[in-house]
């Protein structure tokens, strides 16, 4: 057995998981040279031996669980490929206003198809809210009236969603409560269908940079957008919401976040599925709205994503068959490994899901929670 082989297995024992055993956690190893790449790449090497098919899980959700559990990650953590992807953050601005619509194109337009199978009714793409839901539509639903609620949308109030994806809040909060929104996004297919969703309700959705906005608004949400902005961008971004937010209106956020303060995501997400992502921390929106607003409220349900992902996966995979023949079977190993690595994460609680809600001078009396 080589060295790498040997400190890689010695490492997943302390996770509890076996190489060649028969429980959820555990793995089989097709290639051995999976070892020595884990240790050069970390991360990167891990998800792109799977991409290659050099190991499987049995239960690829719960192995990343347990890996996370264990914080086996910082035990491998700090290699070539991590050490780049943080001296490019540091040095360049990976979501300026030039690089804004990359993620688009390479994320969000890869197809309606794909996304009407995968999501919810509505075409919901972020964390669904499982409180009293049993279902998925019923856990999207409850997540956008969750919204609406924490910002008191009154008829006839106008509203800005910053990053409006296929206008699944746009048309709901139009439709339920009698608004009027304008969404952008930097996804043109994303665009398309939203128009056509919302048509015949007073929604205009817009292809739009969000930092190019400048006009006055009852209130404003940003769901599953923020992770796209960047730390070098947040002060920025909350300027634009600062000058877009009429002075008594509210502004709720609803983001992934991290425990730690980091200027790189994960390099294989990086790579494969959201480029130029980044994950806030507490600290680090913390910074960037001094002197702009007052939190109000801080709801962490990260918890519900685990779910939400593993509904996600499940349709997926149901549909799997119509899609095979456009998008090819290395594209299922990645989009298997994104969506259950990213569970196993939430499930880890070594991510968070936060809905902040913000005001430009604070609630008179104070702010009432929503839950």
């Amino acid at each position: 057995m080589g060295s790498a082989q040997l400190f890689i297995g010695e490492l997943l024992g302390k996770a509890d998981v076996t190489v060649g055993g028969s429980r959820p956690q555990d793995i089989t190893v097709h290639d051995e040279r999976l070892f020595s790449r884990v240790i050069r790449s970390g991360t990167l090497g891990l998800g792109e031996a799977y991409l290659d098919g050099w190991w499987d899980a049995n239960a690829l959700d719960v192995f990343i669980y347990k890996v996370l559990s264990a914080h086996l990650d910082t035990a491998i953590e700090i290699n070539f490929q991590s050490a780049l992807a943080i001296a490019k953050a540091f040095i360049f601005n990976l979501q300026s206003s030039r690089r804004a619509f990359k993620v688009g194109e390479a994320h969000y337009d890869l197809g309606n198809d794909l996304y009407e199978a995968m999501l919810d009714s509505r075409m919901v793409y972020s964390c669904g809210y499982w409180t009293n839901a049993k279902t998925l539509d019923e856990a999207q639903e409850a997540k956008l009236e969750l919204a609406c609620r924490k910002i008191g949308l009154k008829k006839g109030d106008r509203i800005l969603d910053i990053g409006c994806g296929w206008g699944s809040f746009a048309k709901y909060a139009a439709d339920k409560h009698g608004v009027s929104v304008v969404g952008v996004t930097v996804s043109k297919e994303q665009a398309l269908l939203a128009k056509e969703r919302c048509k015949g309700l007073p929604v205009e959705i817009r292809v739009q940079d969000y930092r190019n906005l400048d006009e006055k608004f009852d209130h404003i949400v940003s769901i599953g957008m923020f992770e796209h902005v960047g730390v070098k961008n947040y002060q920025d971004y909350f300027k634009v919401a600062s000058r877009c937010l009429k002075k008594n209106g509210l502004f709720l956020l609803h983001t992934i976040g991290y425990k730690r303060s980091q200027l790189a995501s994960d390099p294989w997400i990086e790579r494969y599925i959201f480029p130029g992502g980044q994950l806030p921390s507490i600290a680090q929106l913390g910074k960037a709205i001094e002197r702009l607003f007052i939190v109000e409220d801080l709801h962490n349900f990260g918890a519900d994503y685990d779910t939400t992902l593993l509904a996600w996966f499940r349709n997926f995979d149901a549909v799997w068959p119509k899609l095979q023949g456009e998008y090819g079977d290395r594209f299922y190993r990645m989009w298997k490994y994104y969506l259950l690595s990213c569970a196993g994460a939430f499930r880890a609680r070594e991510v968070q899901l936060w809905q902040v809600v913000l005001s430009p001078n604070g609630v008179p009396g104070g702010y009432t929670s929503v839950r």
